[in-house]
């Protein structure tokens, strides 16, 4: 029964990496919006711009904080919970975030801080800061590593915007021996209003392990409190699809799905709270 239980967490790490969804290597999307544009989320703004792209952050102009739930693939073993609070400051916005992902036997955490501010009225950085525990049942014990995150954001006219970010920029390592690292990645992409009511996304990812992925979305926002969106993903091929409702200009709900044609559907739900003066 000992040896049963201790697979299960291997199985799922394994399973994991090769099913590129990286949230086992330290790197996790979040936020309904992004993962209902099938997470091509490096030119998005909003306070989840913590976990997709440091850089947008800059444009926050008020306190404000999220949460977000997932369940991959409906599996109870795979739940991804994380948190964003964005505070701006003088020169910047300050900001504070995390995720945990798994259960008892096999659980990640990420724990960061960042700073992101303007350099010019169309260039802003962000770069971030992470504290990452893998947590193992039995004798595997825990893990603690540092890694950090540099994101960049352009916007070439008010309507387009170009965005990088870069994950895990010293290749830091998970185990020492043999060594594994956490993923080392890196997001290209661009957004581009059409209208008042649409905005397309576009992004590539490429990290060490895996091929280059193509990610594409398109937002449609037909009134000021309803929100559509879609998405569509390569490599391998996922669908996503969400919603989001715009209670006031402080509050904002989102819902969103996406399945993977060999393990399903992986449904999600967050909330934006922002503290307007």
């Amino acid at each position: 029964m000992r040896v049963k239980k201790l697979y299960v967490p291997l199985i799922i790490v394994f399973s994991l990496l090769f099913q590129s969804s990286i949230h086992a290597q330290g790197f996790a999307f979040s936020g309904s919006r992004s993962q209902a544009l099938a997470n091509a989320s490096v030119c998005l703004t909003d306070v989840f711009s913590y976990h997709n792209n440091p850089a947008n952050s800059s444009k926050i102009k008020y306190l404000t904080f999220g949460l977000s739930y997932e369940n991959r693939f409906l599996l109870k073993e795979l739940q991804h919970q994380s948190y964003a609070l964005a505070i701006p400051i003088a020169n910047g916005v300050f900001t504070i975030g995390g995720n945990t992902f798994g259960y008892e036997d096999f659980r990640t955490f990420k724990n960061g801080i960042g700073y992101a501010m303007s350099l010019t009225s169309e260039l802003s950085i962000g770069i971030q800061v992470n504290h990452h525990v893998v947590k193992l049942s039995g004798p595997f014990g825990n893990d603690h590593t540092l890694t950090g995150e540099l994101g960049l954001s352009y916007n070439i006219t008010p309507e387009w915007r170009l965005g990088i970010a870069v994950f895990n920029l010293g290749r830091n390592k998970l185990v020492e021996d043999p060594i594994e690292r956490y993923t080392t990645s890196i997001r290209l992409g661009t957004a581009y209003k059409v209208s008042a009511k649409v905005l397309v996304v576009g992004e590539i990812e490429k990290d060490i392990v895996h091929p280059l992925r193509a990610k594409y979305g398109v937002e449609y926002q037909p009134n000021e409190n309803l929100v559509f969106r879609m998405g569509f993903a390569t490599k391998p091929i996922e669908l996503s699809f969400g919603l989001g409702w715009v209670f006031s200009t402080k509050y904002f709900l989102d819902f969103g799905t996406q399945y993977h044609q060999i393990l399903g559907w992986s449904p999600n739900i967050s909330f934006r709270y922002s503290l307007l003066k």
